[in-house]
């Protein structure tokens, strides 16, 4: 497993660190692809936040803390009853919102009506479902806009999801670094050609930034984009060969999803531009003939990744090709630095407030 900071010491010395090593907040983050939610609910940890969900009658997604709020047994070992999940402990039934609907073991039990679990806001995209980490800052979510090549009509795509055993900063840094596919990946079906040194240049675009190689384009792996719409996104385009079928550039649009400090999920959607009959073939050539190989250059980064010295990010030689990198790296501190003091702000105004004459006099007025 490999983390940034392993050293509780050192993270105590570094709050802002410590935050990003469990996950930034205030995103959508795809937590499951879509077919793996069906009638029974099922368990998962993201941000070292424990979460169950299920479908409803409708189809729809709900996301719950899971945890019974009886005596805290986890909800996803229970029986799905459409809008609310009962626990498997004592039956104890919880919808969609963390409400307690029935309690059967007890008549009018003061627990029934009672919002007592967290509820996440969830949407169900590009064949994926994303719920919102927003903190008592920010519950409201904020927009969720994918990038086209994944919302398109005239795009196609497949999702491939795989677990990491490494911090998702790793899987941020790794699709940060182009220059890696000319050498981890040379003897790949796609990432064999073009020169092995490159100047490299980073600009900024509408949505965050864009990290390129000088002089060569559409040759290799030769740009990264990344970008923040609701979501944290990295977006990037391989030359593919005639014979890979019809489409051009073989693009792919990433999402590094924390797990917990030492392990993550990565979300890889493979698309191509194709319609009509073009989409048919490329679909076809892709399940018979392309997905191993994809699979086989995905397993190197992963290996790489969870073999990685101990603590790497704290004993590291940057150089000029690792500038992009570093100004990612830059933005996701400036954003935990924002987080942290809003829900700092949020918090002593929510003090000052229980703390006022008026508050107290409200808390004494029915005495």
């Amino acid at each position: 497993m490999t983390s940034p900071t392993t050293n509780t010491t050192a993270q105590a010395a570094d709050p802002l660190q410590a935050y990003l090593d469990r996950g930034l907040r205030n995103y959508w983050y795809p937590v499951a692809p879509s077919w793996q939610v069906a009638n029974a609910p099922i368990g998962l940890t993201r941000l070292g936040d424990q979460i169950v969900l299920w479908r409803d009658k409708e189809g729809l997604v709900h996301a719950l803390e899971d945890r019974c709020p009886h005596r805290g047994a986890r909800l996803s070992l229970g029986w799905n009853l459409g809008g609310s999940v009962a626990c498997w402990y004592h039956g104890i039934e919880v919808d969609g919102s963390g409400t307690v609907q029935r309690v059967p073991a007890v008549s009018a039990c003061p627990l029934e009506g009672t919002k007592c679990v967290k509820s996440y806001p969830v949407q169900e995209k590009a064949g994926a479902i994303f719920l919102w980490f927003g903190d008592d800052a920010h519950k409201e979510p904020a927009p969720l806009v994918l990038p086209e090549e994944l919302v398109g009509d005239e795009y196609s795509n497949f999702l491939c999801m795989s677990h990491w055993k490494c911090n998702y900063q790793y899987a941020i840094d790794n699709v940060m670094d182009p220059m890696h596919g000319a050498y981890l990946h040379a003897t790949s079906h796609s990432m064999a050609e073009g020169d092995k040194q490159a100047d490299m240049r980073v600009r900024k675009t509408d949505t965050g930034l864009m990290f390129e190689k000088v002089g060569q384009r559409d040759v290799n792996f030769d740009w990264v984009e990344l970008g923040e719409t609701g979501t944290l996104w990295m977006r990037l385009a391989i030359p593919y060969r005639k014979k890979f079928g019809p489409g051009g550039s073989f693009g792919i649009v990433g999402i590094a999803v924390p797990v917990d400090e030492d392990n993550c999920q990565v979300y890889f959607w493979r698309t191509r531009k194709v319609s009509g009959w073009q989409r048919d073939a490329w679909r076809f050539l892709y399940r018979n003939r392309l997905e191993g190989l994809h699979w086989a250059v995905l397993e190197q980064d992963r290996y790489v990744l969870e073999s990685m010295a101990p603590n790497a990010r704290n004993h590291e030689f940057l150089y000029q090709h690792d500038v992009g990198m570093t100004r990612v790296r830059r933005m996701l501190r400036q954003r935990a630095q924002q987080d942290v003091a809003a829900l700092e702000a949020f918090n002593a105004e929510k003090a000052q407030a229980a703390a006022s004459p008026d508050a107290a006099h409200a808390g004494h007025s029915h005495a």
